[in-house]
């Protein structure tokens, strides 16, 4: 009999993407001081693909601690700008800078997700995407802001693929569900081969 799941993650986007893939699953949101481990782990010189694979297990084991019985899948998402790591913007004014930095250059978005069972990894996978984001205008951007602050708070970036964020991209290579935050096509893949769900 296949386990239940259970996503730790308080993403909005990734339970509706699991829930339109068909799949029944409980929400957990982790209790994760993100901001304390990305900053201890950017000071030792960690990358960003590492970033996003530690917070995303972090997310995962926090829960599966709890609910051994369950398949708890813990999901992050970081920007990486040449090295940089961007995080959430907390103001209107953070945001701005954080388009601005973006403005005319390439960046990735490298997705992590991490399955616990019985407060052990058992799988993980790192999503990545390269985006070209065009020389908008000032004029623009600030129109931009005033449309869609504070929607794009949750978003690393400052930006959401799915919406009129998209008009800053002139290019995007990679997967849209990755993008979106999740590789959910890989996740599916890997629960399906367990057998977890239907195919």
């Amino acid at each position: 009999m296949p386990q239940p799941l259970i996503l730790a993650s308080g993403s909005s986007i990734r339970a509706q993407m699991l829930r339109q893939a068909g799949l029944e699953f409980e929400v957990i949101r982790p209790a994760v001081d993100e901001d304390m481990l990305r900053d201890a782990m950017l000071s030792e010189g960690a990358s960003p693909r590492d970033l996003a694979d530690a917070l995303a297990e972090m997310k995962a084991l926090r829960v599966s601690e709890k609910r051994p019985e369950a398949l708890v899948i813990g999901c992050d998402q970081v920007l990486d700008l040449g090295g940089q790591v961007l995080t959430k913007p907390t103001t209107r004014e953070d945001a701005a800078a954080q388009l601005r930095a973006l403005r005319g250059k390439r960046h990735s978005l490298l997705s992590a997700v991490v399955i616990c069972d019985a407060g052990k990894p058992i799988w993980r996978h790192i999503g990545q995407v390269r985006l070209m984001v065009r020389d908008f205008s000032d004029v623009w951007l600030e129109g931009y802001l005033d449309r869609n602050w504070p929607d794009i708070a949750e978003s690393v970036g400052a930006y959401k693929l799915e919406k009129e964020g998209v008009r800053l991209f002139s290019r995007v290579e990679g997967d849209y569900f990755t993008v979106l935050g999740l590789p959910l096509l890989d996740l599916l893949s890997y629960l399906s081969l367990r057998g977890d769900i239907d195919t």
